[in-house]
């Protein structure tokens, strides 16, 4: 059996990112365009864009590209799209760009020329309008809507070429991974049944669970880490992999799991995002996603399994990729192990479920963790990251002290 094909009419990968002479030609050329600063979550999409994690898209998404996907899940073309992707910038530089104009993309962060765009289309939208189809929400103490409610006031729209990956391939060396490479390891390894777990967390023993489930059923497991911004308070990436490796070093079978990184900001766009993810893991070469509990969630304005429902609300034949629904899992004292819902006949009493919030808590301020909750090898490596933490806001006080004085 083949891998599942890529997302789109044409089923083929479609990366825009140029290379050799091209690539120098064209990295000439940005020096000469108008700028156009672009934020971290802009950098990150068009990253996906360039290795082809984001096939079919050509390039920043249209009005009628941005309407059709709030509204009805669908690109003007008929292609299935869940979340727009979309790039903004200030009234006075919409202003300044002409119709079919030729700008170079530049990151806001570190000044880094990204891409060059044509832009094809200005336009503005109903930002709470799309808060409220792709978020639910128009709350701005919702992150993924604060991003939106602060992009500048014109979306511009067109084709883009890709110049850049960034910090991602050196800072993550060994982890990042494009489609291609990540579709030409699993046909090394015989997998044709690959199951994604998507994770911003470092993995617990209901992660390690929700793995080993997919496993009994799929070749192999993708254990694919977002490797871009988070929201405070989030485990960052680096002590994530180290958790990740130690745990699959200790507790998996040889040859059953893999690694991998890719460069998107979080949206936290619960159900929504969850069909993006399932989206670009089809083009990474992955048949399921593996959907838990809150998917992509934060705080309270999702239901814990409304990341399961939404995949029965679109067309059966709108991705290849399909969701392994799980339901809650945790170990239970009663039944002796680990378990679900759907499998555990017992109380909350017997059952073990920590917050993601509690359990930060807990380890910044040097509780113990429950048994069971976590392998102690992940335990170790979190309590050093905390406790480092600890150590560095010690010294900020210790010379913010000094600095007075």
């Amino acid at each position: 059996m083949a891998l599942v094909n890529p997302h789109g009419k044409e089923k083929k990968l479609k990366p825009l990112l140029l290379e050799g002479e091209e690539l120098a030609a064209e990295k000439e050329k940005a020096k000469g365009l108008t700028e156009v600063r672009i934020s971290s979550r802009e950098v990150g999409d068009l990253i996906m864009m360039g290795i082809g994690g984001f096939t079919p898209l050509e390039g920043f998404m249209t009005k009628a590209d941005w309407q059709g996907v709030c509204d009805n899940y669908s690109m003007e073309d008929g292609t299935f799209w869940p979340i727009p992707i979309t790039l903004s910038a200030s009234e006075g530089k919409a202003d300044s760009i002409a119709d079919g104009e030729e700008v170079a993309l530049v990151s806001e962060e570190n000044g880094e020329i990204m891409a060059t765009m044509k832009v094809t289309e200005k336009y503005t939208i109903d930002k709470e309008h799309e808060c409220k189809q792709v978020y639910g929400t128009t709350d701005t103490e919702h992150p993924g809507v604060l991003m939106v409610m602060n992009q500048a006031d014109v979306n511009l729209a067109g084709p883009v070429k890709v110049l850049s990956e960034g910090i991602f391939p050196t800072e993550y060396e060994g982890v990042y991974m494009r489609p291609a490479e990540s579709r030409a390891l699993f046909e090394e390894k015989g997998w044709s049944t690959v199951a994604a777990f998507q994770t911003r967390n470092p993995m617990h023993r209901s992660h390690e669970y929700l793995t080993k489930i997919a496993i009994e059923i799929c070749d192999g497991v993708f254990i694919h880490m977002l490797l871009g911004k988070l929201k405070p308070g989030d485990i960052p990436a680096d002590t994530r992999q180290e958790a990740i490796d130690t745990l699959i070093e200790n507790y998996y079978a040889k040859d059953t799991i893999t690694v991998g990184g890719y460069p998107l900001d979080m949206r936290y766009a619960g159900p929504r995002e969850a069909l993006l993810h399932a989206l670009f893991r089809q083009n990474f070469g992955c048949s399921h996603l593996i959907v838990g509990r809150d998917h992509a969630g934060v705080g309270d304005y999702y239901g814990p399994f409304d990341a399961h429902d939404i995949f029965d609300e679109i067309p059966e034949d709108a991705l290849e990729t399909q969701p392994l629904k799980i339901d809650w899992t945790f170990y239970c004292t009663a039944c002796d192990g680990m378990a679900s819902m759907k499998t555990c006949p017992h109380g909350k009493d017997e059952r073990l479920i920590l917050s993601g919030t509690k359990l930060r808590k807990m380890l910044s301020e040097g509780e113990d963790v429950p048994d069971h909750f976590s392998r102690p090898e992940v335990l170790k490596i979190l309590r050093a990251y905390y406790e480092g933490i600890a150590e560095e806001d010690k010294v900020k006080i210790e010379t913010h002290k000094y600095s007075e004085g």
